[in-house]
């Protein structure tokens, strides 16, 4: 019988051979010649993957530990097996993903970001603009109103939609403040000059995505990429470490601090973080889940989560009010 060999035959494609490999989240790890691999499936624009390259090879060049893609011999950054699936080879990193227990770790992540941001900027990348964060709010507080109005039709018959129903307004409320406060500040402008210098978002940076090394931090992971304004990696981040510290301005502050100290956050994108941390974010994606999955099986974890940000909600609130209070801190 012959087995899958989840694409370890195109290594030949780039005159390579693995001497181990081992199954890992996304991929297969290769040890090879030319060191520690990653052979993943492809699913995506072969341009836009392009555009990727060139974005990581900047990186690279600059100092930056990325997991750039290799070339096949053919000079493609995709190779296919003999069932042609697509797959890509990139660089990887002995490591330890950052542990958000360790404050340490954090402002060490935080202030990679703030260096990678630094160099992200690819005018020719315009095309690729993220969709607008005002049509983004409009549909999710849409989808609240929407999600709100099927649980009173049929009637709260667990835990999950009771604690939806008496919660949704104070955080429904909230978006619909963050959108208003959003439409007042100065961000179509902010949009626009992200576009004209092609600031590029990682768009996924956490904590799965930085790896420690011993002399310095790997960013990896860059596929979710776009053209916009980088304050929304750097929310991104921020608001999934805050969320496991209770809101902490303490520790807030220090990330802001040492990404400030890297690469300067302006009056304008000062605001357009207070506007992101206004908005429910999580408590619009636990919805979210809920009524786009099966409503019968709702897990007791995203009870116990939709729990925690209701318990937290004056901390959020308080957070919010206090951490941005003046510019720059």
């Amino acid at each position: 019988m012959q087995l899958y060999d989840y694409g370890l035959s195109t290594l030949e494609q780039y005159g390579l051979s693995a001497d181990s490999s081992c199954r890992t989240r996304g991929g297969l790890l290769c040890r090879t010649a030319k060191g520690l691999l990653i052979l993943r499936e492809f699913h995506g624009s072969e341009k836009k993957l392009g555009k990727q390259q060139e974005l990581l090879c900047r990186l690279q060049e600059n100092g930056c530990m990325v997991d750039a893609f290799l070339e096949n011999m053919q000079g493609s950054l995709v190779s296919r097996d003999k069932d042609e699936i697509p797959y890509t080879l990139q660089y990887w990193y002995e490591g330890r993903e950052c542990d958000t227990k360790s404050r340490e770790d954090i402002l060490k992540s935080v202030y990679s970001l703030a260096e990678i941001h630094s160099l992200m900027k690819m005018p020719d990348f315009g095309e690729y603009q993220e969709r607008s964060l005002e049509e983004e709010y409009i549909r999710h507080n849409q989808e609240l109103k929407k999600i709100r109005k099927f649980i009173r039709r049929k009637g709260a018959d667990c835990e999950f939609e009771k604690l939806f129903l008496s919660s949704v307004q104070w955080f429904l409320e909230k978006g619909e403040k963050a959108l208003e406060l959003l439409r007042s500040t100065g961000y179509q402008r902010l949009r626009e000059q992200a576009q004209e210098r092609g600031c590029i978002c990682h768009g996924e940076y956490n904590q799965h995505n930085v790896l420690m090394q011993r002399n310095g931090v790997a960013v990896t992971n860059f596929g979710q990429w776009s053209c916009d304004i980088q304050m929304a990696d750097l929310y991104c981040f921020m608001r999934k470490i805050l969320e496991k510290y209770q809101w902490d301005p303490g520790l807030a502050e220090k990330m802001l601090k040492t990404y400030h100290e890297k690469k300067p956050i302006s009056a304008e994108e000062w605001e357009n973080l207070k506007v992101r941390f206004s908005y429910p974010d999580k408590y619009w994606k636990l919805a979210n889940y809920y009524y786009t999955h099966n409503k019968v099986l709702i897990s007791g974890k995203n009870v116990e989560k939709l729990q925690t940000l209701i318990l937290q909600k004056e901390n959020w609130e308080t957070f919010v009010t206090k951490c941005f209070e003046k510019y720059p801190f």
